[in-house]
């Protein structure tokens, strides 16, 4: 008789900035997605100097599967993602937001995708069975998809500008020399890792209803040029 697959080590990788007020309701969910599901799973926030209460409710909480990475002088949620790759333990990278919008339920199907054989898993709203929330306004939804339209010669994935994504650690460590702009992080390691399989997991993408937005016309501008950037490495490296 065979026995059962062990569960895998999970490192989630979450960069804040300002998100202390989200904490505690990220910590709860993600307590029941370990206890149900990847026992192995560890929590990594990768805080950019905020200064917002997250360390003391951290060091309140005392949970041993959780650590905090303070950046002083730096910022950037995709430096702060590979800050955290490279502090993770697991077998399995997870990077996701700290604002709710992801949810941390979907985390055992992006695990179970990687072992399926896929380079890479993001949580997707393009999908069947994927929504974005009734509050996303109109403007929104064009900038979505505007961006989406861009990343179109990089790569066929439905939804490139999730920030919400799996890869195995030896995926991560066969990138090219990585130098991410702005916050799209995963379309940088897809194509940086040479992900040949993506599987696309459906997930309901909800509005943050506290704290405030990141995405600025300067960060709409730096996506522009990464998505240049990753052209050129792409087609004439």
């Amino acid at each position: 008789m065979n026995s059962p697959t062990p569960s895998p080590t999970v490192s989630v990788i979450v960069p804040t900035f300002r998100e202390a007020e989200n904490l505690g309701e990220l910590l709860a969910r993600m307590r029941r997605v370990r206890d149900t599901s990847l026992p192995g799973l560890e929590l990594i926030i990768v805080d950019d100097d905020s200064r917002d209460g997250i360390e003391r409710i951290i060091e309140e909480r005392a949970l041993p599967w959780v650590r905090l990475l303070v950046r002083r002088g730096q910022r950037g949620l995709s430096t702060a993602a590979l800050a955290g790759f490279g502090e993770a333990r697991g077998e399995i990278l997870v990077c996701m937001d700290a604002d709710l919008s992801h949810p941390p339920e979907t985390i055992p199907e992006l695990v179970t995708r990687l072992q399926d054989g896929a380079d890479f898993a993001l949580g997707s709203r393009y999908v069947a069975g994927g929504a974005t929330d009734a509050r996303w306004s109109v403007w929104r939804w064009l900038n979505s998809k505007a961006a989406t339209l861009l990343a179109r010669p990089l790569t066929r994935v439905r939804d490139p500008m999730s920030g919400f994504f799996a890869l195995r650690r030896t995926t991560f460590e066969r990138a090219a020399p990585l130098n991410p702009l702005g916050y799209k992080i995963g379309l940088e390691l897809m194509i940086k890792c040479g992900c040949g399989r993506i599987d696309e997991v459906p997930m309901r993408f909800v509005e943050r209803t506290r704290g405030e937005s990141k995405l600025t016309l300067r960060q709409q501008g730096l996506y522009l040029r990464h998505v240049l950037r990753l052209m050129r490495y792409k087609w004439f490296n």
